[in-house]
């Protein structure tokens, strides 16, 4: 099947930094993309042209309507739809408003785990986030903590996090709790004033609608009506963890997030989320999503560090022992022989 398109005055970004957004489409859905003086021409599979001629047509649409997506968050959405027929990039945007009403940037997952993150996190109770970082697992949890308090399906955002590596000592830390906290807290606070002003964080913060507190300062009570998150919850110990997810209360969410590569604990077999993992998977109600490399969504170079620690980590344990020269680790030095004694 081929295909003339119009050329329409400002569609040129789709085409990405040097045509990357066309070799991506042309690529993934196997047509061939010709830009010409009268138009573009399209190629292939009758419905492959299709589907890319819908990607230029909901892209101009979006422009019209005022939408202007950065070439960052636009490729990944293109990635996405590239992957998954059902998905084109209208109804991307579309859904990525609803989330967003009310925060200064639209709420969009950049890959398909981060879809089926988000959509676990607005269709079960109770979510776990598992993964390297850089892969949106936490930017997520606060923004739909965000979008359900500005929504009024709860009515209050509680952060935890465990506030010292493998404890939470916080005594021999000068200052108020909120001020021997809040270094811990800090990527939370970012993901916050990211999406709200400044001015309306702190109010939401003052009036105790936002709360941020040490994970040792849920026992005992019965949250409701909250989305609650607790980041890095690989540092939490088995009963830590069993405490926290018994917190919840009628009309609540909770995320948990972590990265079982990056525990802090003197033990991490210990860990409260590696026993989560094992011991909640397959109750209802719970969702476990899991991320890797290609959904990191920070610097490109960001990923490929990823990828390099996980291949060197894997190759480690696989060598014998002794032939860790092979990973190029430097061999201790042979002992020299002693000179024979004279006879």
């Amino acid at each position: 099947m081929k295909k003339a398109l119009e050329i329409t005055p400002g569609i040129e970004p789709l085409y990405g930094t040097r045509d990357e957004n066309l070799r991506l489409l042309e690529d993934g859905l196997q047509v061939v993309i010709d830009l010409r003086s009268d138009g573009i021409h399209l190629s292939g599979a009758d419905d492959r042209v299709a589907r890319a001629a819908q990607v230029f047509a909901d892209f101009d649409a979006l422009r019209r309507s005022g939408v202007h997506l950065q070439n960052g968050e636009l490729h990944a959405m293109l990635k996405m739809v590239v992957a998954d027929p059902g998905i084109s990039l209208k109804s991307l945007v579309d859904s990525g408003k609803q989330r967003s009403a009310g925060v200064k940037r639209m709420v969009q997952p950049r890959s398909p785990n981060q879809k089926k993150y988000v959509e676990a996190i607005e269709g079960s109770d109770m979510t776990f986030g598992l993964g390297p970082a850089g892969t949106g697992k936490t930017y997520l949890a606060v923004a739909m903590a965000v979008s359900a308090l500005l929504s009024k399906k709860v009515s209050r955002i509680i952060l935890v996090r465990p506030a010292v590596e493998a404890g939470e000592r916080l005594g021999f830390l000068p200052g108020s709790l909120q001020e021997k906290v809040d270094p811990y807290l800090r990527p939370l606070y970012d993901a916050l004033y990211d999406l709200l002003d400044q001015e309306k964080v702190d109010k939401l913060l003052e009036r105790n609608v936002i709360e941020v507190a040490p994970l040792a300062f849920m026992r005992g009570r019965t949250l409701s009506d909250a989305f609650i998150i607790m980041d890095e919850a690989q540092n939490t110990t088995i009963e830590q963890m069993k405490m926290f997810v018994t917190r919840l209360g009628n009309n609540s969410k909770a995320v948990i997030t972590g990265d079982l590569t990056q525990t802090d604990l003197p033990n991490p077999k210990k860990s409260g989320l590696l026993d989560a993992l094992n011991v909640l998977s397959g109750v209802e109600g719970i969702r476990f999503c899991h991320f890797e490399d290609v959904d990191v969504v920070r610097h490109a170079l960001v990923q490929r560090i990823v990828r390099a620690y996980d291949s060197y980590g894997r190759a480690q344990q696989q060598l014998p022992i002794g032939e860790e020269a092979a990973l190029g680790q430097p061999l201790a030095e042979p002992l020299a022989k002693p000179a024979p004694k004279p006879q």
